[in-house]
């Protein structure tokens, strides 16, 4: 199991610092642990995200489509429990885009002034409505295209929406899936739109949306952005980031 690589330094863009486990490599000449990230423990850390995260669901809560939309646009630099809170507030006044239209923008930035970034949300909020309602009779558009240009919705939204609300594969990528796929090097990329490329090449197209939640909720409770739980991980085994 155990052997040394060729060509330390120069190798060294390949492989990761790392504490003893499962698959290193040891570097006498750098005196440090290195692992490669294989296609092998690639798919041994989505199997371990699938076990264990495999009864999550979306945090938000919504009951169609329209409201789905409304809440991901919320959620940007807001926490799902804050938007849960604002959106059942907000549809119980305005359940429909019309209804939202009829409230005007200024009565609109009042419900959802506690979700932060709140008049730049409601001017978009507002504009999606207007146009789902001269264009698409008040529905959200299956089409992901068609998604993407309506205002204040990019390719996470879009990919959300189509996942959870029309049953599509896809894989949305936020800050959680962009920094655990990135530290699991499980998708590599400067950009959610190269992690979501990354990401589609290695995971089964069948648990796109699945992984996405995986990914999000491993995020949330273990590998937190400042201080990532290590010792409480279950993929500390096969993670090339695991203690540093």
């Amino acid at each position: 199991m155990w052997s040394e690589p060729a060509g330390d330094v120069v190798r060294l863009k390949n492989y990761l610092v790392y504490g003893p486990g499962k698959y290193k490599f040891a570097s006498p000449v750098l005196g440090i642990w290195l692992m490669r990230v294989t296609n092998k423990i690639k798919a041994e850390q989505i199997a371990i995200l699938g076990q264990v995260y495999k009864d999550t669901k979306p945090a938000l809560r919504f009951a169609n489509p329209f409201e789905l939309l409304v809440a991901v646009i919320l959620s940007a630099q807001c926490t799902d429990v804050r938007v849960n809170i604002t959106t059942e507030r907000l549809f119980a006044k305005a359940p429909t885009p019309q209804a939202i239209i009829d409230m005007g923008l200024e009565a609109l930035e009042a419900e959802i002034k506690d979700c932060g970034l709140f008049r730049n949300k409601a001017k978009n909020i507002m504009a999606t409505c207007r146009i789902l309602v001269s264009e698409y009779q008040g529905q959200v558009p299956e089409d992901f295209e068609a998604l993407l240009k309506l205002p204040g919705v990019g390719r996470k939204t879009a990919n959300v929406v189509s996942s959870i609300a029309f049953n599509r594969p896809a894989i949305a990528v936020d800050t959680h899936v962009f920094r655990v796929a990135n530290r699991l090097k499980l998708a590599v990329g400067e950009t959610p739109l190269e992690v979501e490329k990354g990401l589609m090449k290695v995971i089964p197209r069948e648990l796109w949306s699945q992984a996405h939640h995986w990914l999000i909720w491993h995020g949330r409770r273990v590998c937190k952005a400042r201080k990532p739980l290590c010792d409480q991980c279950p993929l500390v085994e096969v993670c090339p980031s695991a203690g540093l």
